[in-house]
C-alpha cells in the first residue's frame, strides 16, 4: 500500500502538465452537469447543451483574464515604486526591531565578555551578478503552454458533457453480473448527486461572495475592486488556506495604497466578515451534510495537491476527495478509506437506507400489479 501511494504521487508529479487540465476538465464538467441537464429538459440536444455550458465557462474565464491582465501588468510595472512605498511605511517597524536587536547584542556581550579579535582574515566575498529575465519574456514562454492546457480542458469538458449518457451506458456494459451493474449504476448516481450538485451549489455561493466582495470594495474606494473580489471568490474554493491568503493580499494592497489606518483596516475587515457569514451561515444551510469530509483529510489533500499542481491542484482537491469518498462508499474493499475521509458517519451507512435503484414508490390508492398465471404449453400433435 505504501509503494502504491508513492507510485501514485510520483506519477502525479511527473505527469502534472497532463493531469492538471484533465482534473480541471472533470471538475468543470461535474459543475456544469446541472446546467446541461436543465437545458436538455428544455428540449435542447445534448451537444447543444454541452456547447452552451462550455461557452459560458469560456466567456467567464476570458472576462476574468481581460479584467486581471491590465491590473497585473500595472502592478508589475510599478514594482520598484511599490517596494519603496512598502519600505517607507515599514520604516518605524524596522527601527523598533533594530533597537531590540541592539539591546539583545549588548546583553549578550555583557554576559559573554568582550569578543576576541579574529586570528585570520577571510578573503573578500566574490561578486555574483545575476541576470534578471523580463516579465514579457516569462509571459512569452508560459502563455502558449497555458493556452494549450485551457483549450484541452475546454474540449475535454465539452466531450464529457455531450457524451455523458453514452458513457454511463458503456460503463454499465462492462459489468458481467447484475449485482455489479447495479453497484456501478448507484456509484454514478451518487457521483452526480454528491459531486455535481455540491460543486454547482458551491460555485453559485462563491459567485455571490465575489459579487459582494467587489461591491463592498468599490464602496470603500479600493483600487481594482473587481480583481480582488474575483480573487476572493476563487480563493473560497480552497478551504482553510484560500480566504486567509486572499484577505492577507488585500491587506497588503491596502497598506500600500492608503496612509491612514482606518482605510487600511476597513477592506480586509469587510472581507473577513463576508467570509465568516459565508462559511458559518450560508454554506452549512445550502450544502448537504452528505458532502462533509474530515478536516484533516481536506487540509492534507489541499496541501499535497497544491504542492504538486499549484493553485489548480488546491482548487480541485476537495472535489476529487468527494469523488474518491463516493466511490469508496460502494466498495467493501475501500471501507477503511471511506471511514478516514468521512466527517462523522461513513457515507455507506447513510446510503444503505436509500431505496434500490430500480424501485419506484406506488401512488396512494393505486392497485398493485399482480402476476398473471401462465398457461401450460399446448402439446403439439402430429
Amino acid at each position: 500500500m505504501v509503494l502504491a501511494v508513492c507510485a501514485v504521487g510520483i506519477v502525479a508529479w511527473l505527469a502534472r502538465d497532463f493531469l492538471i487540465p484533465t482534473a480541471a476538465a472533470i471538475v468543470l464538467a461535474l459543475i456544469m452537469t446541472p446546467v446541461a441537464n436543465t437545458l436538455e429538459r428544455l428540449h435542447v440536444p445534448s451537444w447543444g447543451a454541452a456547447a452552451a455550458s462550455v461557452s459560458l465557462l469560456v466567456i467567464a474565464v476570458a472576462g476574468l483574464l481581460a479584467v486581471a491582465a491590465p491590473a497585473v501588468t500595472s502592478w508589475a510595472e510599478q514594482a520598484p515604486f511599490v517596494a519603496y512605498t512598502l519600505e517607507r511605511k515599514l520604516e518605524g517597524l524596522r527601527k523598533s526591531l533594530a533597537v531590540v536587536r541592539q539591546v539583545s547584542e549588548r546583553v549578550e556581550q555583557a554576559t559573554t565578555g568582550p569578543a576576541s579579535p579574529p586570528t585570520s582574515t577571510r578573503p573578500p566575498p566574490e561578486k555574483v551578478v545575476a541576470q534578471e529575465q523580463s516579465l514579457l519574456g516569462e509571459l512569452a514562454k508560459t502563455t502558449p503552454a497555458i493556452l494549450l492546457q485551457i483549450g484541452y480542458a475546454a474540449v475535454l469538458s465539452f466531450m464529457l458533457l455531450s457524451h455523458r449518457n453514452d458513457h454511463r451506458r458503456q460503463i454499465l456494459r462492462i459489468a458481467t453480473t447484475f449485482p455489479t451493474r447495479v453497484r456501478l449504476a448507484r456509484i454514478m448516481r451518487d457521483i452526480n448527486e454528491r459531486v455535481g450538485h455540491y460543486l454547482f451549489t458551491l460555485a453559485v455561493i462563491y459567485t455571490v461572495v465575489a459579487v459582494a466582495s467587489t461591491i463592498v470594495l468599490a464602496l470603500l474606494g479600493f483600487p481594482n475592486a473587481l480583481l480582488w473580489g474575483v480573487l476572493m471568490g476563487l480563493a473560497s474554493f480552497v478551504p482553510f488556506i484560500g480566504p486567509p491568503v486572499a484577505i492577507g493580499i488585500v491587506a497588503l494592497v491596502a497598506l500600500l495604497t492608503y496612509e491612514d489606518w482606518t482605510h487600511m483596516v476597513a477592506a480586509p475587515l469587510a472581507l473577513a466578515v463576508i467570509h465568516f457569514v459565508e462559511s458559518q451561515l450560508v454554506t452549512p444551510i445550502f450544502v448537504s451534510r452528505r458532502c462533509a469530509l474530515n478536516a484533516v483529510a481536506v487540509f492534507a489533500g489541499v496541501a499535497s495537491l497544491g504542492w504538486m499542481w499549484g493553485a489548480v491542484g488546491a482548487i480541485v482537491a476537495v472535489p476529487l476527495l468527494i469523488l474518491l469518498s463516493t466511490v469508496a462508499a460502494h466498495l467493501p474493499s475501500l471501507r477503511w478509506l471511506e471511514v478516514l475521509l468521512s466527517d462523522d458517519r461513513p457515507v455507506s451507512e447513510r446510503l444503505a437506507v436509500k431505496p434500490p435503484l430500480a424501485s419506484a414508490p406506488l401512488r396512494p390508492g393505486a392497485p398493485r400489479r399482480q402476476r398473471m398465471p401462465t398457461r401450460p404449453a399446448r402439446r403439439e400433435t402430429a
